[in-house]
């Protein structure tokens, strides 16, 4: 064999896995952490000023080359672009950034996310994940027992979120169908304030355009739904939703309940943001009936306080998760399946997948119920005693009293176009995220308070800032 010539090789960068890992990571995470403190301490508030053009430059500059020749090296690549993304991001953790059901994540979850990112397991084969998958059957299970707690067979899977839990709970109404001599494609009903998630996976799945029935605040009316139930033709599948992303509202979901029994229609309630509310003793009665269900959304990355994502789908049935079975040979073949090897595919639509029940699993046992009701409670309460600034306020004006953390106000006697520019000017100066919302024909600023360390002095100046922002 000839001899090897030439220089000797760089070392390889460490890996994050196997007894050194650590050691590898322990010096790399204070270069994040220094990057994260002062990219903060640079952006000085929600968001960074100057709008699109002047953070995307910023990012530029700070990438340059985005493939060099020789590298710089891991300390300053981590310090550069941590740093520049943290400086040119919008912090949920900051009591001005308050625009979208994007909650700022706890940091002991934050923290088992590290884990799971080093550990690198992936849910698609048990071999793949022997502790991940075993943890994941246990929690999901008992989170699925807390949505339906008289259920027998409940069950739950872990998704992205409400997008793809919706999507799950159309396509399981569609395969319930699809093998009846005659029968019909589902006939998907919503209110018109249902996620824009249901009207995508209808169109993805090939079934009609859902049918979105009018009702206050976009909320799904009963009388509406009864009438819709008795003229157009089944099968039906009714979404209903436990939190509107523009208002918050909770639909009527023990009434919807009743409907759907009598016209033998399925039930889905999309609770991706309300659903947190089974972790409070005080507030689950806002969710009375969602155990009736078949099936529902739920994600943790909004009540629940879960870097994203921590979306979970739970069925009221195990049994109706049977049409998501799948056989890849190079994964869960039959002869291993019948050894006693768990069979992965079908808890996902998705292969690759990593192990976000981790975070769930060590936020729900170190704070456990209490814990997280008080999160739930006072966030509740902070956007209750924001509303109250509000209606107090002689130059602002309220939409209604929060049924979630979702308050609805503007300038009193400004026109659509002149609250659009107050949202976007506070935007671009980087002083304030608020969202925008349409209800009752009207243009509204949407301020989603999901912060629980927000203060009653960090209301006070949201409601400061849009008075600045809309002279008289």
């Amino acid at each position: 064999m000839p001899a090897t010539t030439g220089s000797i090789p760089a070392p390889r960068p460490p890996l994050a896995g196997g007894r050194t890992g650590p050691d590898a990571l322990r010096p790399l995470l204070d270069t994040v952490l220094d990057a994260l403190r002062g990219g903060a301490a640079d952006r000085g508030g929600p968001l960074p000023a100057g709008g699109p053009d002047a953070v995307a430059d910023r990012i530029r500059r700070a990438v340059g080359d985005v493939l060099p020749e020789r590298g710089v090296g891991a300390a300053e690549a981590l310090h550069r672009l941590v740093h520049a993304v943290a400086a040119g991001s919008a912090d949920p953790a900051d009591p001005a950034c308050a625009a979208h059901l994007h909650a700022p994540p706890l940091a002991l979850a934050t923290a088992a996310d590290l884990a799971a990112s080093a550990l690198n397991p992936s849910l698609d084969s048990w071999d793949q994940a022997p502790a991940a998958s075993a943890l994941e059957e246990t929690v999901t299970d008992a989170l699925a027992a807390e949505v339906f707690p008289e259920a027998t067979a409940p069950a739950a899977l872990v998704t992205t979120g409400g997008t793809e839990s919706n999507q799950l709970a159309l396509l399981l109404a569609r395969e319930r169908h699809a093998h009846r001599a005659g029968a019909d494609a589902v006939r998907v009903l919503t209110g018109a304030g249902a996620h824009h998630s249901v009207r995508r996976a209808a169109w993805l799945l090939g079934l009609p355009e859902p049918l979105a029935l009018p009702g206050p605040g976009g909320g799904l009316d009963p009388a509406a739904l009864d009438g819709a139930l008795t003229q157009v033709p089944g099968p039906h599948l009714v979404v209903a939703t436990a939190g509107t992303t523009d208002t918050g509202l909770i639909d009527p979901l023990a009434d919807l309940a009743d409907l759907c029994a009598r016209h033998g229609a399925g039930l889905h309630v999309d609770a991706a943001y309300g659903g947190g509310l089974i972790l409070s003793h005080r507030h689950r009665t806002l969710l009375d009936g969602l155990d009736r269900a078949d099936s529902v959304s739920l994600d943790l990355h909004k009540l629940g306080w879960q870097p994203i994502a921590a979306g979970l789908f739970a069925v009221a049935d195990r049994d109706r998760l049977a049409p998501l079975a799948l056989t890849a040979d190079y994964l869960n073949a039959a002869d291993d399946t019948d050894a006693g090897l768990p069979d992965l595919l079908g808890r996902s639509l998705r292969t690759t997948r990593r192990p976000d029940i981790l975070k769930i699993a060590v936020t729900l046992a170190a704070l456990g119920r209490d814990g997280l009701a008080d999160l739930v409670d006072g966030t509740l309460a902070t956007a209750r005693h924001f509303a109250d600034l509000v209606a107090a306020h002689p130059r602002l004006e309220l939409w209604d009293r929060p049924t979630l953390a979702t308050v609805l106000f503007r300038p009193l006697g400004a026109t659509d176009d002149r609250t659009a520019a107050v949202r976007r000017a506070l935007l671009t100066e980087g002083r304030c995220v608020l969202g925008r919302a349409r209800a009752d024909g009207r243009l509204w600023l949407k301020a989603t308070l999901l912060n629980p360390h927000t203060t009653p002095d960090d209301l006070a100046r949201l409601t400061d800032l849009v008075e600045g922002s809309n002279p008289r």
